[in-house]
């Protein structure tokens, strides 16, 4: 396993001949996993908006003038509906977002109780809620908590380009202190911000360089939400998302590269595309947070076509490795 990836070694991963480059991928992806299983994880916005962060990307910055309205804490027995939903859908992760600068609070207690009633159910626990100081994770970790979400979103030399009220170390800090307590790490990114591909194989290279690599990596394709300062980009080629795929499954071999924000506008040809590159995750369900997602049957209905079937628990007898 490699924690010494270039950016020079990573952009020249990009501009392999697309077959090559796909050949490389499935290489790496047969080498750490069973190649026709996908991780589903299903994903609850369990507190929406007003968040005031300045990120451009997303519709639940209380900065601008979207159609996501503010909401309260979700109250625990309509989250626990929604977990058993899931687990009944076939997810074996249930993540918990919220959008917050930082958990705090009475509300933080209600998160952590959430957690462990996610995990009485038998189910991995996730949780994306912002910022995590080294007390917050503890507690996280004490409730049972599986995973945590934490994107880096791009790399450090475009980054001031997507927000500007927190910082690169910032999230590196909190990634260091959920690895502290010894929970898994869910980081990835986001393409079709207007980055250029040496962005993308920066953003790849933070990623790869990580010891030991997140579990889980989901790239993100950006979903234009109006009332965003992104929201008239012009659309991301898909062979440079499909691209993105394969290079982060051969630079991070043994993770789960999950197909995540963007999925409900691919044609199954693509996500067949992104599944052979590498990808071997998906978010399950009818929403992300708060932009749509492909349905659950259409989903079941892909698979059947393409004789993939759902990893029932990503746990290391799972995979197949070979090389670590």
């Amino acid at each position: 396993m490699r924690y010494d990836w270039t950016v020079e070694e990573i952009t020249a991963l990009f501009d392999l001949p697309f077959n090559d480059l796909m050949f490389r991928a499935q290489q790496a992806h047969r080498a750490n996993f069973d190649a026709n299983e996908v991780q589903l994880s299903t994903l609850l916005s369990i507190k929406t908006g007003g968040c005031p962060e300045d990120c451009k990307y997303c519709p639940q910055s209380s900065r601008y003038n979207t159609d996501v309205e503010s909401e309260l804490l979700m109250k625990k027995e309509e989250v626990m509906k929604a977990a058993r939903a899931a687990k009944e859908k076939g997810a074996s992760r249930f993540c918990m977002g919220a959008a917050w600068r930082e958990p705090k609070g009475r509300a933080f207690d209600l998160v952590l109780e959430m957690i462990r009633e996610v995990k009485a159910m038998d189910m991995e626990a996730c949780a994306t809620l912002g910022m995590l100081d080294e007390e917050q994770a503890k507690k996280l970790k004490d409730a049972g908590l599986d995973y945590y979400n934490h994107n880096l979103d791009t790399d450090p030399e475009y980054y001031k380009e997507i927000i500007s009220t927190r910082t690169y170390e910032d999230r590196l800090d909190t990634l260091k202190n959920v690895r502290a307590e010894g929970m898994s790490v869910c980081c990835g990114g986001i393409v079709g911000m207007g980055e250029a591909v040496k962005n993308r194989a920066g953003m790849i290279a933070q990623l790869a360089r990580m010891n030991p690599h997140p579990e889980s990596v989901p790239i993100n394709m950006l979903v234009k939400v109006e009332g965003t300062p992104m929201q008239d980009l012009e659309d991301l080629d898909n062979f440079d998302f499909i691209r993105t795929i394969a290079v982060a499954r051969i630079t991070m071999p043994s993770s789960h590269v999950r197909l995540s924000a963007g999925r409900e506008v691919m044609s199954e040809e693509m996500q067949s595309l992104c599944f052979l590159a590498g990808a071997n995750s998906i978010f399950y369900g009818e929403k992300l947070l708060t932009t749509g997602n492909t349905e659950a049957d259409q989903d079941k209905a892909l698979f059947a076509k393409l004789g993939i079937r759902p990893e029932e628990r990503p746990t290391p007898s799972s995979r197949r490795v070979v090389n670590a």
